[in-house]
C-alpha cells in the first residue's frame, strides 16, 4: 500500500547551553495531512561537524491518527545522515508498534523537502 501528502514540523531545541555546541537534543511535534493524518511527537539527537553539509541525526517518532482510514498509532525511527550536502535517510516502522487497526503496520516512509515545503511517500503492509 501507499500514502502520501505533506507535513509540518516544529523542533524545538532541549540543548543544554553548556554542552558541546556539535551535539544535540531536539523534540519534533509534525502535523500530517494526505493519506495520513496524524499528529506525532518525538526526540531527536543530531551531530554536525566543521564541514559544511556534514551532519548525523537519530530520532524516533510516535504517530497517532488515521492511516488509509484506519486508527491507530505506530513508531517511526529514524537514520540520516548529509554527506557535504547529499541526505541519506532512513524512516521505519518499528516493529511490533502498531496498535488497534493498524496493528502489524510495516513500512517506510521516505521524506522530501523542497523551497521549504515538507512532504512524504509511505510505502507500508499491514497484517490481515
Amino acid at each position: 500500500m501507499h500514502a502520501a501528502g505533506t507535513f509540518n514540523v516544529k523542533l524545538d531545541s532541549q540543548t543544554d547551553p553548556q554542552a558541546d555546541p556539535q551535539l544535540a537534543r531536539l523534540t519534533i511535534d509534525k502535523q500530517f495531512e494526505g493519506d495520513l493524518q496524524a499528529t506525532s511527537k518525538g526526540q531527536m539527537l543530531s551531530g554536525s561537524t566543521d564541514v559544511k553539509g556534514s551532519a548525523g541525526y537519530v530520532a524516533i517518532e510516535k504517530v497517532t491518527g488515521k492511516l488509509g482510514g484506519r486508527s491507530g498509532s505506530f513508531i517511526l525511527q529514524h537514520s540520516g545522515t548529509m554527506t557535504r550536502g547529499v541526505p541519506q535517510l532512513s524512516v521505519t516502522v518499528v516493529p511490533d508498534s502498531g496498535t488497534e487497526e493498524l496493528t502489524g503496520l510495516t513500512g517506510s516512509m521516505q521524506i522530501n523537502i523542497a523551497d521549504g515545503k515538507h512532504s512524504y511517500q509511505f510505502d507500508y503492509t499491514l497484517a490481515p
